[in-house]
């Protein structure tokens, strides 16, 4: 159907849609660009109004912006500016990075993401994964400027969080960075997840040009998740827990990270990647949490 979401039934895409979707195909509505970041050039995908509260979607390691493809357009509905990028180092931006000698590691990514919150903030943030922990430490540094967090199949522990994903957590305390990319491309690229066939061929096209160094620096960075919950609980910043039942870390542990950050925790009916299996879900659940925290602002 080509990558043309048309409203389903009560303006949202059909379920059929969903799984049909071509995501090397952006929607007519989606405005591409590039963002110019301390590391470099980053690609940019925009949906929604010039004027709209902004929303910074951070994608996952080997992913991309066009994981926002579903969710991008539904909050642009609501009147919300998204505004979702590549990381350094990963798909179109490939050609971003840190200079010679250095890493791409979580002060790379947070030294663009904050210049992100500079260009567009204050904005509600959105970290994917792997760019959970970045976002976590924009409240951090620039608590005012963040209007509230969403953490999506984030990891929900600090330390080694690839040592608690389930079952084959006990690797993640042997393998070390390198394996650990390793693995995790060789699972993407043969389709582990059993993902749509329109899906899989975005997931490997992209994976041609993404630099192996940078999934190998935030497996590193996954291994020594700073801890940030008492920040994060007594930031005043709302945040908001989404995650799957099957995702790579339990639902369980989703729900006490929770509990510890004092956040709104909302688990689906999939697995690592609600914003493309269950973005009706997801939407539904985010829309009154960013009104709210909208609210919350202007008193």
């Amino acid at each position: 159907m080509g990558g043309v979401l048309v409203p389903g039934d009560n303006g949202w895409p059909t379920a059929e849609q969903v799984r049909d979707l071509d995501w090397l195909t952006p929607a007519g509505d989606t405005r591409l660009g590039t963002f110019q970041a301390p590391s470099g050039a980053l690609a940019a995908a925009e949906w929604g109004p010039q004027d709209g509260i902004p929303v910074l979607a951070l994608p996952g390691v080997t992913g991309s912006k066009e994981d926002f493809a579903l969710v991008g357009p539904l909050l642009a509905r609501a009147g919300y500016r998204v505004i979702a990028v590549d990381l350094a180092g990963q798909y179109q931006s490939h050609a971003a990075g840190p200079g010679p000698g250095g890493r791409f590691d979580l002060a790379l990514h947070l030294a663009d993401a904050e210049a992100l919150l500079d260009a567009y903030g204050p904005a509600h943030v959105i970290g994917y994964s792997f760019a959970g922990e970045v976002a976590a430490q924009l409240v951090v540094r620039r608590r005012e400027w963040v209007r509230s967090l969403t953490l999506v199949s984030a990891p929900p522990v600090t330390g080694n969080a690839l040592a608690a994903v389930r079952i084959i957590g006990p690797l993640g305390r042997v393998v070390g960075p390198r394996g650990a990319a390793a693995l995790m491309t060789w699972g993407v690229r043969w389709n582990l997840n059993r993902t749509t066939a329109g899906r899989i061929r975005l997931v490997r096209h992209r994976l041609r040009f993404t630099r192996h160094e940078s999934v190998v620096d935030a497996m590193a960075a996954m291994m020594h998740v700073p801890d940030v919950e008492d920040k994060l609980l007594v930031s005043g910043v709302p945040i908001l827990v989404a995650a799957g039942h099957g995702d790579l870390w339990t639902a369980a542990r989703h729900r006490a990270f929770g509990r510890r950050i004092g956040a709104e925790v909302h688990v689906y009916d999939t697995g690592h990647s609600p914003m493309e299996t269950t973005p009706r879900e997801l939407v539904a659940d985010l829309l009154p949490f960013l009104a709210a925290a909208d609210r919350a602002g202007q008193g």
